[in-house]
């Protein structure tokens, strides 16, 4: 059972504390002296009652390894300090001083390769006792073309190594949280004998999205233990001013299924039997945990931070009495483990080693500008071939647009039994989905595989980021929201989808769909009319698709559903129930490509571009010019990101006009690029200039009147076409 007191403090000390504004610990050999002990190569063994650690039940060989990593690991962090100041790199560096005796238990309590780990920006000593070498911790530092963790492409301090399932992540604080409830929720389907560690900060516990990955995962039962190094202090924002407890664990007393173990961070054996208890909690199925280690920050919070400015210097040299280095020290002096000559010589050795590591990191190539487009999506459907022959039969049984998402989706299911699908109001026998889209297949596949999440979007698109990563033939459907206009707090889960894989270069990529309910024409109002098609494109990372039609629904969703990779999958909703839409059943194999467009009418007088609602309103406004002698193109999209620039062009290039139509906003729309990319490209084929015509840039309103006012029309299509044609 874990401490709930912290050791004694020492008595203060008038050693030289740390220097804010070099990152030095201080004194000639870059350690403060503590306490009449000392962390670096001399000092007396004296120390005041209570200094040293309780090592009981860890043998004499670990105490001494112990000692070694956490020697190490502060040796590195003053490497790193220096880096910056000598104009070699490691721009961004948070160091680990006073955080060591938490992180060697992490570290180790990590099965590498067995159990997932999410760590932090402060975690290196962590990653380090968990597998990760001083040379790759260098490698990140500085940015190398052999960085394990992304090639250079995160940001120094974000340590990662997804062979030992070390995760990669962003330096969003606190965001992985979810990612950890995800995997969690896999091993958990799975019925694994893993578990997962989430590391962050006090101040990551203040984001709304962590209180939804405690909440989920206490009431899933998830296997998966949060850790909180609580410093006391958010960079320079001290924990009074961030939480009303604290003791930040104390937030989360109110948790069901969720046990909460408060530890000394200093001490690494205190901190390593409460993860034990926790491990031992989480791995037998009554619920989550969190490890809440009270720890010191005795350096400033980052290289680009003073902690000189917010904190005093007798506050800070109170810190460095309670130093974790030292006070490990200490302890192996006093058990007799080493003597001060055979520390000495561990701490020379300890110094060789990270000057041989850099040594050798130092010369190693930075990363090459020419591969920065590699491994922005990856490449959809692998040994399958595409087909888009199928034309569907007037007179066989028709399907609506809805039915052929759902049939895409179970087919899908049929096919791969490691395809799940998770949203809001999605599980019920009775009622389905919202709009009813996914009905039918709780109740062929089960609530494994078909299951209600929250009404927390942030949380259901996180935790499918983390599902993901269990095993790479894994494909989630996720009903975003129930309306695309409630996807907004995903937003940020959604950012890091799409930096996956360019992020890890190309190790790890969400394999998942994103259906959303897009658009207006339903008299829906403000919350219920939204189209987002210009966000998710503007963003790289992401395939965006919106189909228009029944055959289209399926053969996207099939090809969603096989490839690596996220994509989007826009569902204008007006057409879920639109006769227009049908088709007949494509056959089991009917796949359509990413980026493919389609003419749905041919013509020779000018083109229109178009896709979802707007595709339909594009016929219908074509139809309207042909009676007064204008051929028009219409060419449906279905897919903006990427979008098929080489049948658009082959078309404009004929007719020399070209009209893009889309139901988004004009200022910002996506139909803007479409028109800046054929007004670059194709200047001299035209005789006039590009069109547009959208939505009017207000808000839809919930009048019909005002819905109809503010939305595009064929009419306002069939405008802006005679104007163009009459250039």
């Amino acid at each position: 059972m874990a401490s709930k007191k912290s050791a004694p403090v020492a008595a203060k000390s008038n050693k030289p504390v740390p220097n804010a504004a070099n990152g030095s610990a201080g004194g000639a050999n870059g350690h403060a002296s503590v306490a009449n002990g000392s962390s670096g190569n001399t000092g007396s063994t004296k120390h005041p009652k209570g200094y040293t650690f309780d090592t009981k039940g860890f043998d004499k060989e670990t105490v001494i390894e112990w000692y070694r990593l956490m020697h190490l690991g502060r040796k590195l962090d003053e490497k790193a300090a220096n880096y910056l100041k000598l104009a070699k790199g490691w721009s961004y560096h948070a160091p680990c001083a006073g955080h060591e005796g938490i992180q060697i238990a992490i570290g180790k309590i990590f099965r590498p390769g067995k159990d997932y780990f999410y760590p932090y920006y402060r975690d290196f000593l962590s990653c380090m006792a968990a597998g990760i070498t001083p040379d790759e911790i260098i490698m990140n530092g500085l940015s190398k073309a052999a960085d394990v963790s992304s090639g250079g492409r995160n940001m120094s301090n974000h340590f990662a190594k997804i062979p030992l399932r070390i995760q990669n992540r962003s330096a969003l604080t606190g965001n992985h949280s979810q990612m950890a409830a995800g995997t969690a929720r896999a091993i958990k389907k799975y019925k694994g004998d893993e578990f997962v560690i989430y590391s962050g900060g006090d101040s990551a516990c203040s984001e709304g999205y962590f209180y939804e990955a405690i909440n989920g995962a206490s009431r899933e039962k998830l296997p998966v233990i949060f850790v909180i190094q609580n410093n006391g202090f958010g960079i320079s924002v001290p924990l009074r001013e961030q939480t009303a407890n604290l003791r930040v664990s104390d937030n989360f007393r109110g948790f069901a299924n969720f046990k909460i173990i408060n530890c000394d961070g200093r001490d690494p054996f205190a901190s390593y039997r409460a993860l034990e208890e926790a491990r031992d909690y989480v791995l037998s199925g009554e619920g989550a945990a969190m490890v809440h280690a009270e720890c010191d920050r005795l350096l400033s919070h980052s290289n680009s931070d003073n902690h000189e400015l917010y904190r005093t210097k007798e506050e800070i040299a109170e810190m460095w009495t309670r130093d974790p280095l030292a006070r490990m020290r200490a302890t192996v002096l006093e058990k007799g483990y080493l003597t001060e000559e055979q520390l000495q010589e561990l701490e020379a050795k300890n110094k060789e080693e990270i000057f041989a590591a850099a040594d050798r990191v130092e010369p190693l190539p930075i990363p090459d500008p020419a591969e920065n487009e590699m491994y922005l999506v990856p490449e959809p459907l692998v040994g399958y071939d595409h087909d888009d022959t199928f034309v569907s039969d007037p007179n066989a049984p028709q399907i609506t647009f809805r039915e052929g998402i759902n049939l895409g989706m179970r087919t899908e299911f049929r096919r791969n039994p490691n395809t799940f699908l998770w949203g809001q109001d999605v599980a019920s026998k009775e009622k389905q989905g919202i709009f009813n889209v996914p009905k039918g297949l709780m109740t062929e596949f089960g609530n494994e595989r078909v299951f209600n999440a929250p009404i927390a979007e942030d949380f259901i698109v996180g935790t499918a980021n983390g599902f993901c990563r269990y095993r790479d033939d894994i494909r989630v459907v996720v009903e975003g929201a129930e309306f695309a206009d409630y996807f907004w707090p995903a937003m940020e889960a959604y950012v890091e989808c799409t930096h996956e894989y360019w992020r890890t270069k190309g190790q790890y990529s969400p394999n998942m769909v994103i259906r959303l309910a897009s658009g207006g024409f339903i008299q829906g109002g403000l919350y219920h009319s939204q189209n987002l098609d210009a966000v998710f494109a503007h963003l790289p990372g992401a395939r965006v698709v919106c189909p228009a039609f029944a055959d289209d629904a399926v053969g996207l969703m099939r090809h969603a559903l096989r490839s690596k990779g996220l994509t989007v999958f826009i569902e204008p909703k007006f057409l879920y129930n639109y006769r227009p839409t049908s088709s007949s059943v494509p056959h089991d194999d009917f796949m359509i490509p990413f980026g493919k467009a389609k003419i749905r009418r041919p013509g020779t007088d000018l083109t229109i571009i178009s896709y979802g609602n707007a595709i339909h309103l594009s016929l219908q406004a074509a139809e309207k010019l042909a009676s007064e002698g204008v051929n028009a193109e219409v060419i449906d999209l279905r897919s903006i990101a990427p979008w098929d620039k080489a049948m658009v062009f082959e078309s404009v290039k004929r007719t020399s006009r070209a009209l893009v139509a889309h139901e988004h906003y004009r200022n910002g729309g996506f139909g803007g690029e479409i028109a800046a990319t054929i007004q670059e490209e194709l200047f001299h084929y035209l005789d006039a200039p590009v069109g547009r015509v959208a939505s009017k840039d207000i808000p839809v309103g919930f009048a019909k009147v005002l819905e109809m006012d503010i939305l595009i029309s064929a009419d306002k299509i069939a405008d802006a076409a005679r104007k163009i044609m009459n250039y």
